[in-house]
């Protein structure tokens, strides 16, 4: 009987190592530690397919990339990717058959329901595009607001295919007049008993948007993951993640902005401890922005010398021009190099710095410049929501050279 092959996947081989070890014994120093670690809470069912080891579950709709789980490539992987849900997600049989997935196209000259396979023969593109929870950096804000204190891990760079949203306009005879905002609803099943006003993930962005947006039904080179908004998703380049609507079923040209309460009282930029209202600013294109991935704090002091200091900078909808980072905490600054491809604005770019630490304490800090020569800021105003934090001194990390 021929034996089986080996297993050279990662499992294969990392259950072959733990096999080994096993076999020789743990060292007491080796069990000590191990019975000391905590136990990482385990992904939900419906993203149990991504890696643990590289996630921080905060609950079962909101898990963070860990920083030091992004590496020095640009695109993040879909094992990678966090996850931000506002709803439960429909239910998985909506993949089954993915083309045959509709969506409502309202405010045009010749409104249509459009499946997925009629969207596929308008048109293709693709685009690397940021994805960023609007709440990424919440848990740097000195006020602490309400909801989760994500730290940098709700954010990824992403490769999106699909269909340019301009060219579904073209298609139904252009937009219709007096049309202000694209508007986008998600498919998402709503809770009983309620208003569904006050839960619908709807969300509107100006018209101008749609030039640079996509129905997308692939991510990363895959159908879209089911937890990503699969079979489709709206995908508006440098606007935040809640603009990005997940399972959407419908897609409006629209006079006014939605009056759902994530857009009328939700996802405003507000004082802290003032309700939200249209009268403030709502929360859509992202400002540039950087942090530094590595060394990362998790994994503990570093040895004394020549250290490769590395993160992401990103643009929002503009070009980046330069990048430069600290080690003393913004005192003084030395231009680091963008490394790896150039995937567009609406990508980030890695960069790295290698410096020669001496022993001692450092605070590592990093700041952007866009194509408009406009600077990450240095700390971004508090608000309520602890939405769109770009500030480079509180995304700075304490790091010890040993």
């Amino acid at each position: 009987m021929k034996p089986p092959a080996p297993d050279l996947s990662r499992r294969g081989l990392l259950a072959g190592a733990a096999s080994a070890v096993a076999a020789v014994g743990f060292s007491r120093a080796a069990q000590a530690q191990a019975a000391a670690a905590p136990a990482r809470p385990a992904l939900p069912a419906y993203v149990a397919w991504k890696n643990p080891d590289h996630m921080i579950v905060h609950t079962g709709t909101t898990i963070e990339t860990r920083r030091s789980a992004f590496g020095t490539s640009v695109i993040t992987p879909a094992e990678r990717l966090y996850i931000r849900n506002n709803l439960p997600a429909p239910d998985v049989s909506i993949v089954a058959d993915r083309d045959a997935w509709a969506v409502a196209v309202e405010g045009v000259r010749q409104p249509r329901v459009l499946t997925v396979a009629q969207l596929k023969t308008l048109g293709l593109e693709t685009v690397a595009a940021v994805l960023q929870c609007s709440g990424n950096g919440r848990g740097y804000f000195a006020d602490k607001p309400s909801g989760t204190k994500w730290q940098v891990g709700a954010a990824g760079c992403v490769i999106w295919s699909g269909v340019p949203v301009r060219n579904v306009i073209a298609a139904l005879g252009g937009v219709a007049d007096g049309a202000r905002f694209m508007t986008g609803t998600g498919g998402e099943a709503l809770p009983a008993g309620l208003d569904p006003k006050s839960v619908v993930v709807e969300r509107s962005v100006p018209l101008r948007a749609f030039e640079d947006a996509l129905l997308a039904w692939e991510m990363n080179g895959e159908p879209l993951p089911h937890a990503h908004g699969g079979p489709l998703r709206l995908i508006v380049p440098g606007y935040s993640g809640i603009n990005n609507i997940k399972y959407v079923k419908r897609l409006a040209f629209t006079a006014a902005e939605t009056d759902a309460a994530i857009q009328k009282t939700g996802y405003r930029l507000t004082p802290s401890g003032v309700k939200g209202d249209p009268s403030f600013p709502a929360v859509w294109e992202m400002g540039v922005k950087s942090w530094i991935n590595g060394p990362a704090p998790e994994a503990g002091p570093v040895k004394a010398g020549m250290v490769q200091v590395h993160g992401v900078a990103m643009g929002g909808t503009r070009d980046l021009r330069r990048i430069d980072v600290s080690i003393d905490g913004g005192q003084t600054w030395q231009e680091a190099r963008f490394v790896g491809p150039d995937l567009g604005r609406f990508a980030w770019r890695q960069f790295v710095l290698p410096v020669r630490l001496p022993p001692g304490q450092h605070l590592l800090a990093s700041r952007a410049q866009d194509s408009r020569f406009e600077w990450q800021v240095e700390e971004s105003p508090a608000n309520g929501g602890g939405f769109l934090n770009s500030g480079w001194r509180s995304h700075a990390i304490p790091l010890t050279v040993t």
